[in-house]
């Protein structure tokens, strides 16, 4: 498969920053110069496509930059990130998008198609984050397995989330899927209970929740999305430490996982 890039350049407006702070309930703090907190780079590099070039979940249409693989259901289901030095607010940044592999295979929900994205942002002449980002498609009427979550942690902290967060999450991160606003699309055509609670807006709390136990800024993060959060569920972030950093994940109310983080 020939490899597709795409390139994106952004002025990092600290003032998109404190708006995702508030968003999570944060201090609205950064200024210009300071260091982004983890994974809040993805409120920025925007890609805004017409409404004639949007899928039918409010996504851009697939057959562009992200290949067309004849699965109507797309997800955010795994990524990785390397920081290999601090992302800068108000300081110019350019991110490459390549994507490195596609695979197709039927498991026992049918066919499913995987497409692995790498993201590398420089700033000042080199490179300051890797990131990668695996998307899952499915067919329609597919239901999502609810995993367990462990119960052996050692810190928790208690979320909880609703339509405003989510709506202003979409926002920022100029996120179009309807399953995250569109009560009834998302129960009616993806077969959700409610609205759904972002993966990424998981994974941000997670390794927000691991820097600050930590103490330290992070240096990589693997994470998984296990089982969808819908409205108007709260939920547990846990954490345990480890050898290396630690492990945390995402648990409903119910003791479903619904995302796995490994933090160092």
């Amino acid at each position: 498969m020939s490899e597709t890039t795409q390139t994106l350049s952004c002025g990092m407006d600290p003032a998109r920053a404190r708006a995702l702070q508030a968003t999570l309930g944060m201090e609205a703090s950064v200024e210009a110069g300071d260091p982004l907190p983890p994974f809040f780079h993805h409120v920025y590099f925007w890609d805004p496509v017409p409404p004639a070039r949007l899928g039918r979940d409010g996504h851009p249409a697939t057959g562009g930059f992200v290949p067309d693989l004849g699965l109507p259901r797309r997800m955010w289901a795994a990524g990785r990130l390397l920081f290999h030095r601090p992302l800068l607010a108000g300081v110019q940044a350019e991110k490459t998008s390549v994507v490195e592999g596609v695979t197709r295979k039927t498991g026992r929900s049918g066919p499913l198609a995987f497409v692995r994205l790498r993201h590398d942002i420089k700033q000042r002449g080199g490179v300051v984050l890797s990131e990668w980002q695996d998307l899952v498609y499915r067919e329609d009427g597919v239901a999502a397995e609810r995993p367990r979550a462990r119960t052996d942690e050692t810190h928790v902290e208690e979320v909880t989330f609703d339509s405003t967060m989510l709506f202003r999450y979409s926002a920022l991160t100029f996120n179009g899927h309807r399953i995250h606003y569109d009560q009834d699309y998302a129960r009616q055509v993806e077969g959700y209970d409610d609205l759904v609670t972002h993966g990424p807006l998981l994974a941000q709390r997670l390794m927000l929740m691991g820097q600050a136990q930590l103490g330290r800024p992070l240096a990589q993060v693997d994470y998984r999305a296990t089982a969808p959060l819908t409205l108007p569920h709260p939920a547990t972030l846990c954490w345990a430490e480890t050898d290396e950093g630690g492990d945390a994940w995402v648990r409903a109310p119910d003791g479903v996982q619904c995302m796995v983080a490994q933090i160092r």
